[in-house]
């Protein structure tokens, strides 16, 4: 009968400029497509040479290069006997396009250039594509000679049009292209396209990954069809992780769904589904089929092949499953463990170094390590060859086999407790506690000598010492004393992870992993050039109550007691001196503002768009009943004198795992100025009138209650 068509698609973890290793998993993928009955195999986008190749797609040897893993691809055994879908770019009449290209037994079907591109926070598209705006039309693309001498063929479709096979009609589109609000999906399916295909690279951020199921199924809902959506996975080179999450969709039920987070380089769905399923489902729906009475048709590319077999009756189909997501815990738990791991693999060094204070921030990086250990643990016994392969090299033992994660750690985490006359017994035990509980390698290091010989050539030049608040001296004082401090645990921590490997006879060098969360470096309150400054941090972009969070999920779920009494301990530096023992500086105290409202400053700046005086408008609202509008003006006001003081410090800003829409990312996310008027004195004054109105009105308001 030829109802039933068998589709594949995949996540795959392809890595910028890697053109040997994206070629090898691409024809993976469509091996295991193939092995499990796939007619169709669909790719992530520019998956030949890898998303994030930024201003190297500038460069003419990205485009011969993808072209030579293409001839590569047509050539291979593996892709005759099913359409092929690959992802990458393409010149066509000298102007860029990010293409798919859509071959078959060696025969090149269509050119599909992306006609809506991504160029919003972490995306630049515009900056080395240009879209497709011609819409429903096709022209010819000329093939370089290379793949001529494959194909056959002196020129090949380019454009936008559908395929029609033997059974079906398939329509193309790419990542951002479904987020518009006029998606290609639309038109084609009220034209007749049956199956839509979506390569897209799609990163993590915490709590999106509903949003990217919700379009796709509520899409097909609408119009009807099957929706095939694959995504890249993993680290490619740069401060994003592709979540993968590929899946299959058929009339808004989901009926394959892929892993979010995982270790493996490959993964392939299949599913099998009923043509008539979805012409019986649109036969209902009166208004699509009077709006596809009007609809402008698209151009079809015939294929002479077919999707199904001509006896299928007795095929089973895929059914409908409900989509699994994460908790923000588990998020935090799997997502940065990932990107750590790739980080780790694709830079070849030996493992990890931690300056662990025993505070939050510092335990939750040092819990991100061990859930990474866990999930390398957890491949291995499933079996994945290539996990295994990774670990050997990073370790350099070809016969070592992980088993425990707390084995793990020790060869790969480095802890250190980096101890002043200003750190606490607490703080020392807390650390201490946690890296035996992890199973890391952990060293102490009194820092007191080297501060005090700083201190020692400074008043030797300068003739004067300087002192603590509390021992009479001025905040320009206390401040100088406490960034020294700060300063000198950076020195001792690239010290350490450079020579650790090497006294204990092992070779290789360590990534210094940084823990400062985005509430902080929003408000800057870290030192320019401390622990903050580090190889890369998988905290950077989540706040501070997520991870207080995520900590009490390690504690219940990794049964790590040590984190216990680092939450029920007040966040502080340590930089100021003690009070009879005990730690008088605490975080919040310093900053003037609590994490909570730190967290709400970030969303209302960066995702609701506002400014001082449109922040001061939002919060006498959301917070009326808790302050006035005098202090909400004075907790304004502060956020943005410090914000502005210290936006400088984004600019050398530790590459970190990006999670938060409010990041504060100077390098391509958060793009402002470095140098503030910090006075605000337009803004302010702005505030300050309005203060004054609301504060009549409320006098006014009480006269007339009296009377």
């Amino acid at each position: 009968m030829g109802r039933t068509v068998t589709v594949a698609t995949c996540a795959l973890n392809q890595w910028a400029l890697d053109f040997e290793g994206n070629l090898e998993r691409i024809v993976r993928s469509v091996e295991i497509a193939k092995c499990k009955g796939a007619r169709y195999r669909l790719g992530p986008e520019l998956e030949i040479c890898g998303y994030g190749c930024s201003d190297h797609y500038f460069e003419s040897d990205t485009l011969l290069h993808s072209f030579q893993a293409l001839a590569k691809l047509l050539e291979s055994p593996v892709t005759q006997g099913i359409i092929c879908d690959v992802g990458m770019p393409v010149m066509h009449r000298n102007v860029r396009y990010n293409c798919r290209v859509i071959f078959l037994n060696k025969k090149i079907l269509l050119i599909r250039p992306k006609m809506a591109l991504a160029n919003t926070g972490n995306y630049r598209e515009m900056r080395w594509f240009t879209p497709w705006n011609r819409s429903r039309q096709v022209e010819d693309y000329f093939l370089p000679r290379m793949i001529q001498e494959i194909t056959n063929q002196e020129s090949v479709p380019f454009g936008d049009a559908v395929l029609a096979t033997l059974d079906t009609c398939i329509g193309s589109e790419i990542c951002e292209e479904l987020w518009t609000p006029n998606s290609p999906h639309i038109e084609m399916g009220i034209d007749g396209v049956e199956i839509f295909t979506n390569s897209s690279a799609s990163h993590h951020v915490l709590r999106k990954a509903h949003t990217r199921v919700d379009l796709v199924n509520s899409a097909m809902t609408k119009n009807g069809g099957i929706y095939i959506l694959a995504n890249q996975k993993g680290c490619d080179g740069d401060r994003l992780y592709y979540d993968g999450c590929a899946m299959i969709c058929m009339n808004g039920a989901t009926v394959a769904q892929g892993l979010q987070f995982s270790l493996d380089d490959v993964e392939v769905l299949v599913a099998t589904l009923d043509l008539e399923d979805v012409r019986s489902y649109r036969a209902e729906i009166s208004s699509r089929n009077l709006a596809a009475s009007r609809v402008t048709p698209y151009c079809r590319i015939k294929v002479n092949f077919a999707l199904s077999w001509s006896d299928d009756i007795n095929t089973p189909t895929s059914e409908p499953l409900q989509w699994r997501y994460h908790s923000p815990e588990e998020e935090i738990s799997l997502g940065p463990a990932c990107w750590l791991w790739d980080y780790l693999r694709r830079s070849r060094q030996g493992g990890f170094l931690l300056p662990l204070s025993g505070g939050v921030d510092s335990s939750a990086t040092a819990c991100i390590v061990y859930s990474m250990c866990l999930q390398v643990c957890s491949a291995v016994r499933n079996g994945s060859k290539c996990v295994l392969s990774d670990v050997r090299k990073i370790v350099n033992d070809a016969a070592y086999t992980p088993k425990e994660p707390q084995e793990l750690c020790r060869r790969i985490l480095t802890t250190c407790y980096m101890a002043s006359e200003n750190s606490s017994q607490e703080t020392w035990e807390r650390a201490k506690s946690l890296a035996e509980a992890l199973g890391s390698y952990h060293i102490n290091i009194n820092i007191d000598g080297v501060v005090k010989a700083v201190w020692g050539v400074f008043s030797a030049v300068m003739g004067r010492l300087p002192q603590y608040s509390r021992c009479g001296g001025s905040s320009r004082e206390n401040l100088a004393l406490q960034n020294v401090q700060a300063r000198i645990r950076m020195v001792f921590a690239y010290l350490f992870a450079q020579l650790c490997l090497w006294t204990r006879g092992i070779p290789g060098g360590l990534l210094v992993l940084g823990s400062s969360n985005v509430d902080e470096s929003l408000r800057g309150y870290f030192t320019k050039y401390d622990c903050s400054s580090a190889d890369i941090n998988p905290i950077g972009g989540i706040s501070k109550n997520d991870l207080r969070s995520f900590i009490q999920h390690c504690l219940e779920n990794f049964h790590l007691t040590a984190l216990r009494s680092i939450l029920s301990a007040p966040p502080t530096a340590e930089l100021e001196p003690l009070k009879e023992g005990q730690v008088a500086q605490t975080d919040e105290a310093d900053m003037g503002m609590t994490y909570a409202e730190l967290s709400i400053y970030g969303k209302l700046r960066k995702i609701a768009k506002a400014g001082p005086y449109s922040m001061f408008c939002k919060l006498i609202n959301i917070w009326k009943d808790i302050c006035t509008p005098s202090e909400v003006a004075s907790k304004v006001k502060h956020f943005f004198r410090m914000y502005s003081i210290n936006r400088h410090k984004m600019t050398v800003l530790t590459p970190s795992y990006h999670a938060a829409n409010y990041s504060p990312d100077d390098n391509r996310f958060d793009l402002r100025p470095f140098l503030y008027h910090s006075a605000w004195s337009w803004q302010f004054r702005c505030i300050d009138e309005q203060v004054s109105k609301l504060e009549s009105k409320e006098v006014n308001s009480r006269l007339e209650d009296v009377v």
